[in-house]
């Protein structure tokens, strides 16, 4: 008898433990999803006060029956077009330092794709075809049909295919660390569904405030890192953003065997050392030996290297392009 009252005692203990740790886990799980929903719903009042402060720059031009923003200064015989990497949430102020330093000698325009910057959205697929298809009616219709292309980034996949479909507009390549075909790692597919959920929840922005300023070891002035912190939380992992993303390893392989005209002039500015590709430079540098007059600069600094060299980016260019009108 003795014995079933203990057993019975510990039968009960048990039974009040597992009460204890499902009353737990109910209760954390109500905290969760109050947690949630009023980060989804901060987001969704925030992101609708944020529109009336976001400060409108450059002309939007119908392409597609959609609006893209072009953002254009200086007045130089030259002109340069300017494109973004991936991701990059206002090109034309992104851009802002190494536009200033430009501007001065040549006329630059810099264009924002779909879904970027101040630019609509777009239902078409985002294939490196009718990226570069959707850029080249916008320049057309402002009548620029002669000028030296530069990007960043995966603009430099976006660029090959641009010189394959109008090369008689295109008098030469810089590029800003810009990307190759063959650079490691791009067959990879990317976590779509997850950058969709972050900002769906509202999760995304608690991460950025989380971050720190991405632009501290910059120049920027703090009224433009506020438009562009406006600017990204409008369109990032927007449905444009997300469907880039998912083209991304299909567009790299696209430009597999792309190479740049061997006339054409090719500046390649390129992060010196880059930690997750130790082959970075000698990548950049098989690419600027397809052409006839193909150079590479090396920068110590991360991917933006615009952020942190713009004087240097510049200075570079204009010797290019001196060179090249000397030849």
């Amino acid at each position: 008898m003795e014995h079933q009252d203990k057993q019975n005692k510990k039968n009960s203990g048990k039974r009040k433990g597992l009460r204890l740790i499902w009353r737990g886990l109910i209760g954390l799980t109500v905290v969760a999803v109050l947690f949630v929903a009023v980060v989804f719903t901060v987001n969704r009042v925030s992101l609708h006060l944020e529109k009336d402060n976001i400060r409108s720059y450059g002309q939007l031009v119908p392409v597609d029956g959609q609006s893209m923003n072009i953002y254009m200064q200086g007045s130089g015989e030259e002109t340069i077009v300017l494109l973004p990497g991936y991701g990059t949430a206002a090109p034309a102020l992104d851009f802002k330092l190494l536009i200033d330093e430009l501007a001065p000698d040549y006329r630059v325009i810099t264009v924002e794709p779909f879904g970027y910057g101040l630019s609509d959205g777009t239902d078409v697929e985002r294939t490196s075809s009718n990226i570069v298809r959707e850029i080249h009616e916008a320049l057309q219709q402002l009548g620029i049909d002669d000028f030296v292309l530069m990007g960043h980034s995966i603009a430099g996949i976006y660029s090959l295919e641009y010189v394959q479909a109008y090369p008689e507009n295109v008098r030469a390549f810089i590029g800003i660390d810009s990307s190759v075909p063959n650079q490691p790692g791009m067959n990879e597919k990317l976590p779509v569904r997850t950058f969709d959920l972050l900002n769906r929840s509202g999760l995304l922005r608690l991460v950025k405030q989380f971050s720190g300023d991405p632009y501290a070891s910059t120049s920027f002035d703090e009224a433009t890192k506020e438009q562009m912190n406006l600017i990204s939380n409008k369109n990032a992992s927007s449905p444009t953003m997300l469907n880039e993303m998912r083209h991304i390893s299909t567009n790299f392989e696209a430009a597999q065997g792309l190479t740049f005209p061997a006339q054409l002039p090719v500046l390649l500015m390129v992060q010196a050392d880059n930690s997750s590709f130790p082959e970075w430079v000698p990548l950049h540098e098989e690419q600027a030996a397809t052409v006839d007059n193909g150079q590479v600069i090396t920068m110590d600094g991360e991917h933006y290297l615009h952020h942190t060299h713009a004087q240097e980016i510049a200075e570079a260019t204009r010797v290019f392009l001196l060179q090249m009108q000397q030849k």
